[in-house]
């Protein structure tokens, strides 16, 4: 396993920089700033700038995204180790479904019809998208994957992408702070 490049607090004192909804109408995940402190395996992989290139693409610092998955676009390296072990496939090739540039997907609705196999990137500048978040068991397998350290799981931010959305609410005596899961 890789050292964690995505610390504790990412999204502390930050609001997202956008959002990547699912075709559900339902979820959706929010891509925060750029971890700063980091940077990003994916910019000194020799493969991944050369697949940019091959599609006239400037590469660009990404951010993170997700919340309680959270995959920090710019240490990705197309790898595709955590898609290999989820078992509920909360991951998708972003490329496979949409093919467009990693920084236009912000804004953009996915239909999670996307590619969910390890080798089935589209090609190395394709990123590992968290498209169905909302269905990680939290089992870790990704972040324990990951060869760049780029997933960090974490089911106690789900509160910050509630209070991201306006929709958190703290339950009185229940000692659960969320109203839903």
């Amino acid at each position: 396993m890789a050292d964690l490049v995505i610390s504790e607090d990412y999204f502390a004192e930050k609001e997202p920089t956008g959002k990547t909804s699912h075709g559900d109408g339902e979820n959706f995940h929010w891509i925060w700033p750029v971890n700063t402190g980091n940077d990003g395996a994916a910019f000194s992989d020799d493969e991944v700038k050369a697949a940019y290139a091959d599609h006239g693409e400037e590469q660009v610092p990404l951010g993170i995204h997700g919340t309680t998955v959270a995959v920090d676009w710019d240490s990705c390296i197309a790898a595709g180790s955590c898609m290999s072990v989820c078992p509920v496939q909360t991951f998708q090739w972003y490329r496979t479904e949409q093919d467009i540039p990693a920084a236009d997907v912000v804004g953009k609705t996915f239909e999670g019809t996307g590619l969910t196999e390890q080798d089935e990137r589209l090609d190395k500048s394709d990123k590992s998208m968290p498209i169905r978040e909302h269905d990680c068991t939290v089992c870790m397998a990704c972040q324990e994957a990951c060869p760049t350290g780029a997933i960090l799981i974490e089911q106690a931010n789900a509160e910050f992408h509630e209070k991201a959305a306006g929709t958190y609410v703290k339950m009185e005596g229940s000692g659960n702070p969320h109203a839903h899961d």
